[in-house]
């Protein structure tokens, strides 16, 4: 039996999403094309607008897909300073976004913008009045993530809202949703969101496709050029395997409140187990509950992570995109290094279960035993 507990990094294709991928291969209609066929692929293709629209909660015209967080985030960025450089010069983030934010944030600042990286508290979470202090009225961009990926931390949005207002800065507020869209009761166009960036991959649909949303309104330019599709925002023909496998898996997600309960309760039977293990440390025990991040300070990470792979345990080491280098996250936090070098990152799912949890703490236990005596 297998334990996988690194929902974060990417989830398993639900059969839904797998039947409307086959149908769409089948259906090969492009939604440019002026025939039957086209126009077949157009409808479809706004349906799927619309559904990953509602699990949103923003218009469907608002949906922009992509192939991804990573390109959204992008996108997002580098568009909204493009299209605002004439109105000020000051981006806001914070120093433990994901890295598809961070990198964009530090090109820009080589290009001569202005960035802030708000440090986080211990918890991982970002001051509510370091956004306050930060917006000012020169600010064109606040970047924020709902949920840290690596943590769970979820961040203060509605302040870095209330920051720009305050400010009267011309600034767009983007939030890279990933981790929360799906998951958790968190509604971007509620707290002030104009750019909100969600990923197929993480619940439970295809690699390969994501969503920005853009608020009615708000401009930002875009990052290629060739093509009407997407508004003009992501030219080239549209990924419609990707886009209604993305859709299908949009609509067979359970609600928010339903699973939270569920996964809740899983995490502190979780919790609880880990408690019973001496020489493991809890690094984030607040935020969401589908993402738990633990230490074993004096094993490193990757040899723990091998050792529970062995075992039929699955979890992550951090961001599946930084491919194991040292968490950024736990380091902006002031984690010792000791703490950073051990660190795993525990993620569930909604189709996880009690078992899961007590192959990881039993993995994690003989582990402790084994590899510990192995380092004195």
């Amino acid at each position: 039996m297998e334990a996988y507990l690194d929902f974060s990094a990417t989830t398993p294709v639900c059969q839904q999403a797998a039947d409307a991928i086959l149908e769409q291969c089948r259906r090969f209609g492009n939604p440019s094309s002026l025939h039957q066929k086209g126009l077949e692929a157009e409808i479809t293709l706004q349906e799927c607008r619309a559904a990953v629209a509602k699990r949103i909660g923003c218009a469907p015209e608002e949906v922009v897909f992509t192939s991804g967080g990573t390109e959204g985030n992008n996108l997002a960025i580098f568009g909204a300073a493009a299209a605002n450089r004439r109105k000020g010069n000051r981006i806001v983030t914070t120093a433990v976004e994901h890295a598809s934010v961070l990198e964009p944030c530090k090109e820009l600042e080589r290009q001569g913008f202005d960035v802030v990286f708000l440090k986080p508290g211990r918890d991982g979470c970002v001051p509510p009045e370091a956004f306050l202090q930060a917006v000012d009225s020169t600010t064109i961009l606040v970047s924020v993530m709902a949920c840290n990926n690596e943590t769970g931390a979820l961040q203060p949005v509605e302040a870095a809202a209330k920051a720009i207002k305050c400010a009267g800065a011309p600034a767009l507020l983007h939030c890279d949703g990933v981790q929360s869209f799906c998951k958790l009761p968190f509604y971007p166009l509620e707290n002030g969101v104009d750019l909100f960036t969600v990923s197929s991959h993480k619940i439970y649909g295809p690699k390969g496709a994501g969503a920005l949303m853009v608020r009615k309104g708000v401009r930002i330019i875009p990052r290629c050029f060739g093509g009407p599709q997407e508004k003009g925002l992501r030219p080239g023909t549209e990924n419609m395997p990707g886009i209604a496998g993305f859709a299908a898996a949009a609509k067979a997600m359970p609600g928010e409140t339903e699973q939270l309960s569920k996964i809740e309760s899983l995490r502190a039977h979780l919790l609880w187990l880990l408690e019973n293990l001496p020489g493991v440390e809890i690094n984030a025990a607040s935020g969401s509950p589908y993402i738990t991040n633990i230490s074993i300070p004096g094993v490193p990470a990757e040899v723990m992570l091998h050792f529970l792979e062995e075992r039929g345990v699955f979890v992550s080491t951090g961001s599946a995109c930084k491919k194991g280098a040292a968490s950024h996250v736990l380091s902006a936090m002031g984690l010792p290094k000791a703490r950073v070098d051990g660190a795993l990152r525990v993620s569930l799912g909604y189709t996880s279960a009690k078992s899961d949890v007590e192959a990881l703490t039993a993995g994690l236990k003989e582990g402790l035993s084994v590899l510990c005596r192995k380092r004195r």
